[in-house]
């Protein structure tokens, strides 16, 4: 494997490929940076390697068009009264109170206990975001005649969503600090792949038909994205 390149572009591609004597098959990866790499056993050839590109090709643009559609979040926030924290679209500043107890939101503010942070806010956001989210889906599911097996509120890096061949959503906490048309479109999003699991044409008409405005969401998506708050752990 001498003459294996350290970027392999394969048409508009570029791999960054490292060889493992450990790796028994090629794993290919779409980093947080909207990157590509490859980690392949000594034993696969450059023209091997081409041809597994190739026949990943849809899958990568998936994954990349999730990157940038999600964007860098900031993580900029101090957890004392007067701190903004969005949910649903709107922002709510934050109170600190005493004694110590579940973050909740009262007359327009996000009450803190003392001494609480990002792992008390984010199981907030999780525990009303699954309530809302069960309730939010179910027209969408009907609109795209899918079933729902469950729905999950989880920690998913930089991806808003993802689900499962069995009928599983689940939905990036996150998410509920957005304007509530952009869950939708998460949530429609989600619900398509369960009919389609690629990013092909006919995906994008799933989503058209149960959203004709999806692509000014899609676009909105990408430029709140970078706004939201997600604390450099929950990465």
């Amino acid at each position: 494997m001498s003459d294996f390149p350290g970027v392999l572009n394969v048409g508009d591609l570029d791999v960054n490929v490292s060889v493992s004597p450990r790796r028994r098959s090629v794993r290919l990866t779409v980093e947080r940076d909207a990157s590509i790499s490859a980690i392949v056993p000594p034993q696969v050839s450059r023209d091997e390697l081409v041809k597994m590109v190739e026949a990943k090709r849809s899958w990568l643009y998936g994954k990349l068009a999730e990157r940038r559609e999600l964007g860098e979040f900031r993580s900029d926030r101090q957890y004392v009264s007067g701190e903004g924290f969005s949910y649903l679209g709107r922002s709510y500043r934050l109170r600190i109170v005493d004694p110590p107890a579940e973050v909740r939101l009262v007359r327009g503010r996000l009450e803190l206990g003392r001494g609480g942070g990002a792992g008390e806010l984010v199981r907030w956001y999780s525990r009303v975001g699954e309530a809302w989210l069960r309730r939010r889906i179910k027209p969408w599911a009907l609109r795209l005649g899918v079933d729902v097996a469950d729905l999950r509120v989880l920690q998913l890096g930089y991806r808003w969503g993802s689900c499962s061949p069995s009928g599983t959503v689940n939905i990036h906490w996150a998410t509920m600090q957005l304007p509530p048309t952009l869950i939708d479109y998460v949530l429609v999003h989600e619900l398509a792949h369960l009919l389609r699991h690629d990013h092909s044409t006919e995906f994008w008409r799933l989503v058209e038909r149960a959203m004709p405005d999806y692509e000014d969401c899609r676009e909105r998506l990408r430029r709140l994205g970078p706004d939201l708050w997600l604390p450099a752990e929950g990465r």
